[in-house]
């Protein structure tokens, strides 16, 4: 599959690399694609992320996925699912965090010691790049560019899909920034 990425969406790939290594993160995340997405300057999704507000939210952004990896990763969904039947997420976290230390939800759980070369891709992440492909293919492309990782970002339940819908970049408005009104009328990735 990576033989049918364009140089920008390689460029995302292993700039999501360096942002795990810097994070000290044992593996690279969905987050460190977005990430590595927000630190391109040209291309599509550069475009997209710029004409979204993304760029001049960024620190909103990163805030936003931190604090829902200090609620161990849940998303909007699972809080407010957690919500429906008695439970308080946000107070739970709270006694956690009283009794471990704060962020000790979103803390490496692993326990083990990295070993040194690269650092694996985690689920999340590999559906991310599997999805980008399905993107692509839908649109009738036959490379995978950076411009389909972050719709398959988007469209992609967890975290970052959260934190960008709470920033206006939900899949709808993202095509529309990338390909205009209506986004030729494709729908959205399955």
């Amino acid at each position: 599959m990576f033989e049918r990425f364009t140089q920008a969406a390689r460029a995302t790939v292993t700039g999501a690399v360096t942002h795990a290594e810097q994070a000290g993160a044992d593996s690279v995340t969905e987050e460190h694609l977005l990430l590595s997405l927000l630190d391109q300057r040209d291309g599509r999704s550069a475009f997209a992320v710029t004409a979204l507000g993304l760029t001049d939210r960024r620190a909103s952004l990163e805030a936003a996925l931190g604090e829902a990896r200090r609620r161990g990763g849940l998303t909007k969904a699972d809080t407010e699912a957690l919500a429906g039947i008695g439970v308080d997420v946000d107070e739970i976290v709270a006694r956690i965090e009283g009794a471990h230390g704060e962020g000790a939800l979103a803390a490496d759980r692993s326990g083990r010691r990295r070993r040194q070369g690269r650092r694996p891709f985690t689920g999340g992440a590999k559906k991310i790049l599997e999805k980008s492909l399905r993107v692509a293919l839908g649109r009738g492309d036959r490379f995978i560019g950076e411009e389909h990782i972050l719709l398959a970002l988007t469209a992609s339940p967890g975290i970052v899909a959260d934190a960008l819908a709470d920033h206006g970049a939900t899949y709808a408005a993202v095509e529309r920034a990338l390909y205009g009104t209506g986004g030729e009328g494709r729908a959205e990735a399955g």
